[in-house]
């Protein structure tokens, strides 16, 4: 790969995960409906969501780019594209489940597909680069942390709707 081929996919993929970000924390409302949630005790401090969202979305844009730059043919990086598309679209999901339609119960089973699809982005992507799936890691386990915790929500506020 040419030094500069490495510019296009690593700005689509920032580009990306910035859009994700963006939009994700439009969606998200810590106002008088979620601050009146009771919060398990071990919760993070609300100050540490986005830095782990930002962490966790670089990386997932590394992953993007550090794969990328591996595939041979246009099937695999439209497969790529589609697996990355997923997961941010997943991710937008949650939030909008949770925070917009304050469905804590919903937005729960929806993490669950959240999860599995990264599990199975890591998976395809170890068949093509040895580092995406430990770049990709950080984001599992705090999609993982946000299971559980959306799960002590759901059972120390439940019902919803």
């Amino acid at each position: 790969m040419a030094r500069t081929a490495w510019i296009l996919p690593l700005s689509v993929a920032a580009l990306a995960a910035m859009l994700i970000a963006g939009i994700g924390g439009t969606l998200t409302d810590l106002g008088p409906w979620y601050r009146s949630l009771k919060q398990p005790a071990w919760a993070p401090p609300d100050a540490a969501f986005p830095i782990a969202w930002t962490l966790v979305l670089a990386l997932w844009a590394l992953a993007a780019v550090e794969t990328w730059r591996s595939l041979v043919t246009r099937a695999q990086q439209e497969t790529l594209i589609g697996l990355f598309a997923l997961t941010g679209l997943l991710n937008i999901g949650w939030s909008l489940l949770f925070f917009r339609l304050q469905r804590p119960d919903w937005a729960l089973v929806e993490l669950v597909g959240l999860w599995l699809s990264l599990l199975v982005l890591m998976l395809w992507c170890r068949r093509h680069s040895r580092i995406a799936p430990f770049l990709l890691l950080p984001y599992l386990l705090w999609v993982t942390l946000a299971g559980f915790l959306n799960l002590a929500v759901v059972r120390l506020n439940g019902p919803f709707g």
